[in-house]
């Protein structure tokens, strides 16, 4: 540990960007070591050894916090997708507060990105119907007027384009 300690934590560091994160890395790191020492065979250095193992444990770090960023935005979307269009929304992702954190924001960016991405995939009325009623606020009977269209298609447009987003938002987040 005193030999390989700061450079490992150097590297975790550089890699994770998380001070914390990095410490609990190079500790895990340590303890995968000396559980498996029996099976290092000398075909590398020890720093070398050391280091393999921190960049598997960084990696499946990250891979672990790209997965639960992933599972809460598609609850979120779920939430807002399903939801039976009985009234505005809630997107908090739209109002981001002077409080919020940069990652935060970054999220909220990086959300919102892809949920247009995804609008400009479906026909040009559903997406226009998804966003002024999710975005915008605006009522059924108002949307129906703007558009010229009845309550009834309005309602199958609605149920239409939600599916349609959720499997793009799904597609994307999951498979990118």
């Amino acid at each position: 540990m005193d030999l390989y300690g700061d450079f490992l934590y150097r590297f975790a560091l550089f890699r994770v960007r998380d001070s914390i994160a990095a410490e609990d890395l190079v500790q895990e790191t340590f303890l995968a070591a000396l559980g498996a020492y029996k099976n290092f065979n000398g075909h590398s250095t020890l720093r070398t050894w050391l280091t393999a193992i921190l960049k598997n444990k960084s990696v499946d770090l990250i891979r672990k916090k790209a997965k639960e960023r992933r599972s809460v935005e598609i609850k979120y979307l779920d939430h807002v997708i399903d939801g039976n269009f009985s009234g505005q929304a809630e997107l908090p992702l739209l109002d981001c507060k002077c409080t919020d954190t940069p990652m935060k924001l970054y999220t909220h960016k990086e959300f919102m990105v892809m949920l247009y991405k995804c609008l400009s995939e479906l026909p040009g009325r559903w997406s226009k119907v998804f966003i002024m009623r999710e975005i915008d606020g605006l009522s059924t009977r108002e949307i129906c007027e703007d558009l010229n269209i009845t309550s009834t298609n309005y309602w199958v447009i609605s149920h239409r384009a939600r599916r349609r987003l959720r499997a793009c938002i799904k597609k994307t987040y999951l498979f990118d």
